[in-house]
Order: C-alpha cells, then structure tokens, then sequence
C-alpha cells in the first residue's frame, strides 16, 4: 500500500481549537497522483513505484524527454502531463497490484486526525557566523571586549597543524533536508484539495513536502509541565 504522497507548502496561519486555544498550522495543497512507471527487480535493481502528482498548466512547456514518460508509444500510455514525478519504494508484490495509469486518492491514505511525517528542503539562509549557525554563545558584550561575535580558538597548535574535519565553524546554512515527525492533519479538505498540518514545516512558499505515515505515531507522547 501507499504510504508515501507529495504536497505543496502554501504559508501558515492559525486556528482555534474547541477549547478557544489558537494552534498554528500550515497550509499543505495536495493532489491525486497518477501511476507512471513500475520499478523491477529484473530491469532497475530495485522495486518501486513511480507516480506524478500536480497537472502541469503550460503543457507546450513540458520538454520533449519529460513527454515521453506519460506518453510512451512502446508502453502504449498516453497520461496526462504531471508536474512533479516521486518514486516510492514498496515489495515487489506490492507493485503488481497497480498497473500504469492507475489513480492514487490522497484521502485513501490520509485523514484528518491522522500524524505524519514530513520532509521538505529549509530556506537558504546564505553565509552565516557561529553564533547564528551553530548557536554559540559569543563573548563578552560589554565596553571594552574585543570578541563579541567571533569563533573565538579552534585549537589547531603546531600538533596537528591544521583544522580537524567537521569542526563547526563559519559556513553556508540551510538548504537542507528537513524532517519534522508526528505532524497531526488538523483539518482535511478534499474537495478544495488542501489540509492544515499543526504546526511548521521546512521550506518557504510552495515548497514541495514529502508526507508519510507517521513512524512514531502509536508511541505514548510525553506531556509537557
């Protein structure tokens, strides 16, 4: 079964529960996907299923190889045009019981209530200090100090001479895939094909999200005091 679907960040903004609480939550725009392609064992090494979800708006726009894959002579498909193509591992039994063009809902796998996991690219935050990349502490603030925001030693001597790998130091932040788990889909709409997950997500406006099934979802949550 399909436990893997993509979506698109749109922004965030709040809710109130029925108790009067404002939860916060992101705004994740969804589609229905469509069976591209079958990964096998004999062929490709490995046992997947592609599939393409969100329709492509200029369709004059799509390169001719992309064109290809949806509308394959040999394969004799002809789908429509799919922005955005995911490949999800399953068993090899698993894949037989889809064929190419079949129709994956998103509401057959997801529900409201349900927790997910979910993974997405961070926002860019170009060339950044220590302080801000790795949350030092800095030096003194005070009239008179001369090391307010730098590094500070990085404890090379004349042994060893050079700079240990993963030393954290002065580099570019972000860009980096993200997982945030146990998200609860606090609203579910399907008709405007959209669901609000509590709380935030990694990537800025219309970032495109991966969403699982929660793997930690049947664990007991710690309250917090």
């Amino acid at each position: 079964m399909v436990q893997t679907m993509l979506g698109k960040k749109m922004g965030m903004t709040q809710i109130f529960s029925a108790e009067g609480e404002a939860v916060p939550v992101t705004v994740v725009e969804f589609s229905d996907a469509v069976v591209v392609d079958k990964k096998s064992e004999q062929r490709d090494g490995y046992t997947a299923l592609v599939i393409g979800m969100f329709d492509v708006t200029k369709p004059k726009r799509v390169p001719k190889p992309m064109k290809g894959i949806f509308k394959n002579e040999k394969k004799k498909v002809d789908l429509p045009f799919k922005s955005v193509l995911k490949e999800i591992r399953m068993t090899a039994e698993e894949v037989e019981k889809f064929n190419i063009g079949d129709r994956v809902a998103f509401e057959e796998i997801f529900k409201e209530g349900d927790k997910v996991d979910v993974s997405g690219i961070s926002k860019g935050k170009g060339f950044q200090g220590t302080i801000k990349r790795h949350n030092f502490g800095g030096g003194p603030a005070s009239h008179g100090g001369m090391a307010h925001r730098i590094p500070g030693s990085i404890g090379s001597n004349t042994y060893p001479a050079r700079v240990f790998k993963n030393k954290k130091m002065a580099g570019h932040m972000g860009v980096e895939k993200v997982t945030v788990q146990n998200l609860k889909i606090e609203k579910f709409d399907n008709e405007n094909k959209f669901m609000l997950l509590r709380g935030a997500v990694p990537g800025g406006k219309n970032a495109l999200l991966v969403i699982k099934k929660a793997v930690k979802a049947g664990k007991k949550e710690i309250k917090k005091k």
